[in-house]
């Protein structure tokens, strides 16, 4: 085996013991047999009978966690379950090692299609976001609405702070990296994370970060967690190059589902000015803007989102029984931010409170 390629992945069957994942209050998990993939679904009961159904997907590095803090607060809202993408959380490796967008999203499908809940409220973050759009472009039957946090959609100009993670899809890079840091402790590998991905790390808390340290030393003992990082980067970075039917952008202008999109204003993984562009390109689109907030927006702001997806799902089920929904025409979704995505004060814009976050919603 040259230096270049990815060790090999013993099969789950035979994976070590590790502690078991965090389940927090109120939540539970379950495992799913498909085939070819196991997955572990995390989810919360809802507050009552007969509320429609959600699905949540995380993004690169991530986890079904990454979303416990927006589940609680939809819980009187969706039924709500939040899924372990192949090679994430507690979710074992695909046999066959597949981490492209593509087998993201079979795995996704088949776990609906499984599952009979479709159709779902879809929510998808970073590359979750990628392979929920690739989700509702390909099987519009499973998705009710869609919202998307901070979504890796390709972009020509990527900014530095974005580099250091894309570099990961090169062969040998995962390598050097865990021999550049294999001296760092959890906690400052959790620092090192947060200060990403966060736009203000202070609004973690202690309980907050002593939790991601233990999921952090977990996950180091994971034989396979480098490969699922490494070869879901590189799964990334091949879907930005396709071109025709299956490009993001163009199975973005397919999706028919009506879509929140949320962006940060700190994001340093997503440029902040790939906001217009894909409110222009979701045909049913409204936008949330979060100047504070970075790339996990969901954690940062939860009540923020809520309150997004709330309005996004009650005009949806008003359009549906026939009744007027007021809001912009789609011509003037972009009314609340001019330039490449900068908030600006409009008649257009609904402020949307919450988390003392100063949001921004424009919408059709």
């Amino acid at each position: 085996m040259s230096s270049t390629e990815l060790p090999l992945v013993p099969p789950a069957t035979v994976l070590p013991k590790v502690a078991p994942v965090r389940v927090g209050d109120g939540e539970r998990l379950r495992s799913v047999g498909l085939p070819g993939i196991t997955l572990t679904v995390r989810s919360r009961p809802p507050a009552r009978e007969g509320l429609p159904p959600a699905l949540y997907v995380h993004g690169l590095g991530g986890s079904s966690q990454n979303w416990s803090a927006l589940m609680e607060q939809l819980e009187g809202d969706v039924d709500g379950e939040a899924v372990d993408l192949p090679g994430f959380g507690d979710s074992p490796p695909p046999d066959d090692g597949n981490y492209s967008i593509t087998a993201h999203a079979r795995a996704v499908i088949r776990l609906l299609d499984a599952s009979g809940r479709g159709p779902v409220h879809l929510f998808g973050n970073s590359l979750g976001g990628a392979v929920s759009t690739r989700v509702a472009a390909v099987r519009p039957d499973l998705v009710r609405t869609l919202t998307l946090v901070s979504p890796a959609l390709p972009e020509i100009r990527v900014q530095r702070t974005a580099v250091p993670t894309g570099l990961l899809a090169l062969p040998g890079v995962a390598g050097l990296f865990t021999r550049f840091n294999k001296d760092w402790t959890p906690e400052q590998r959790v620092q090192g994370v947060t200060a990403l991905c966060y736009g203000d790390p202070a609004r973690v808390s202690p309980e907050g970060f002593r939790h991601a340290v233990e999921e952090m030393e977990r996950r180091l003992q994971l034989p396979y967690f480098w490969d699922a990082m490494t070869r879901s980067a590189r799964g990334l970075v091949n879907a930005y190059t396709l071109g025709g039917q299956h490009a993001l952008w163009r199975q973005a202008e397919r999706v028919l589902a009506p879509t929140l999109l949320v962006y940060g204003g700190r994001d340093q993984l997503v440029g902040f000015r790939m906001a217009q562009k894909a409110a222009r390109t979701f045909r049913d689109s409204r936008l949330l803007t979060l100047p504070e907030a970075g790339h996990v927006a969901m954690m940062e702001y939860p009540d923020t989102v809520a309150k997004a997806f709330r309005e996004l799902a009650v005009d949806k089920a008003a359009v549906a029984s026939g009744d007027s929904v007021g809001g912009c025409d789609r011509r003037d979704r972009s009314a609340g931010t001019s330039g490449e995505g900068t908030p600006r004060d409009g008649a257009d814009a609904a402020k949307a409170s919450g988390d003392g976050a100063d949001a921004t919603i424009v919408g059709s």
